[in-house]
């Protein structure tokens, strides 16, 4: 009797938790909010995610993700439930649209994301003889100078390989090739996948122009739940507003793919006090001038306008 009594209370105790899931997923779902749909992969994962020991610890994950963000009125999806550090986004967005690999460089602007990877230590562990910092034919290298020779993060590329960035801005400022299907930028390079201190996540974007208003989709092939994902949805979405901007155009939407996207377990618990949290309406950025060439926009360019945010939820970063 005892046994069957604490059976229906266990079975009790689990309806009402159902119940609970339920209705939170369904309030989410009517509430339009564009942040609610970074929540509910949170959710996703805790609830239906596999744990898995992967190259650098256990991670709970999911495969296949996509998410859709509006950039109309010049809407910046940078997200609230937590504070993310845009200036520390946008100032590594400017490096990989230079074209620069030099961790130093991001350092000197007190942008320590990359300090890591770029450590004697690591770089010795990917099999790398380079200093202390050269990250190899990372991002910017790819979208600027693809395929091109890599001797080290101090030579000068100009010239050489293939300039994804610039082919497109090329085509989005043509009004008979800013139609194209074909205006993608891959940061995937196969030959020189292993001279990389990390091969990349978000490996290819596709920008697409209708009307006279201009989208980005990103695919990436790895994603870190807690802490890459919201620099990315931001990083992305900025370089859309600034492709707008340089080539006359409207920011459209941001559409986000995700192949495998993983909570790390130490970022677990953090990442169930945010999903209880409520988001605060996205902010606007203001790109107060507009330049010759994409390598001159920088930093003190980009104003971020109400950004109101719940507050910063501390999480280690993985290398």
């Amino acid at each position: 009797m005892i046994y069957k009594k604490k059976l229906k209370i266990l079975i009790v105790i689990n309806i009402i938790m159902l119940k609970t899931a339920l209705a939170k997923i369904k309030e989410r779902n009517g509430n339009i909010h564009d942040e609610n749909q970074y929540l509910q992969l949170i959710e996703d994962i805790l609830e239906n995610g596999t744990m898995i020991n992967g190259r650098n610890g256990n991670v709970k994950t999911v495969f296949g993700v996509a998410m859709h963000f509006n950039l109309n009125n010049n809407t910046l999806p940078v997200l609230t439930t937590k504070q993310v550090a845009f200036k520390t986004c946008a100032k590594e967005l400017f490096w990989f649209i230079k074209g620069q690999t030099n961790n130093n460089i991001l350092i000197e602007q007190n942008v320590h994301i990359w300090d890591e990877n770029g450590s004697k230590e690591f770089l010795e562990s990917r099999g790398l003889d380079n200093e202390v910092n050269d990250l190899g034919p990372i991002y910017g290298h790819q979208w600027r100078f693809f395929n091109a020779k890599y001797e080290n993060c101090n030579t000068d590329y100009t010239g050489k390989g293939v300039d994804q960035l610039q082919y497109i801005i090329d085509c989005l400022k043509d009004p008979k090739e800013r139609y194209s299907r074909r205006l993608i930028m891959s940061a995937w390079n196969p030959q020189q996948l292993d001279e990389m201190a990390l091969p990349p996540c978000h490996v290819l974007a596709q920008f697409n122009v209708i009307g006279n208003k201009l989208s980005c989709s990103l695919y990436q092939r790895s994603g870190d739940v807690g802490l890459g994902v919201p620099f990315n949805i931001a990083s992305y979405s900025l370089l859309t507003h600034i492709l707008s901007k340089h080539c006359n155009l409207e920011a459209d939407e941001f559409v986000y793919y995700l192949g495998n996207a993983h909570i790390y377990d130490n970022h677990l618990e953090s990442l169930k006090k945010q999903i209880e949290r409520e988001p605060y309406e996205f902010p606007v950025i203001n790109i107060k001038k507009q330049y010759d060439t994409i390598n001159q926009y920088d930093i003190k360019d980009i104003e971020l306008l109400n950004y109101k945010f719940h507050p910063q939820i501390k999480m280690e970063m993985r290398k």
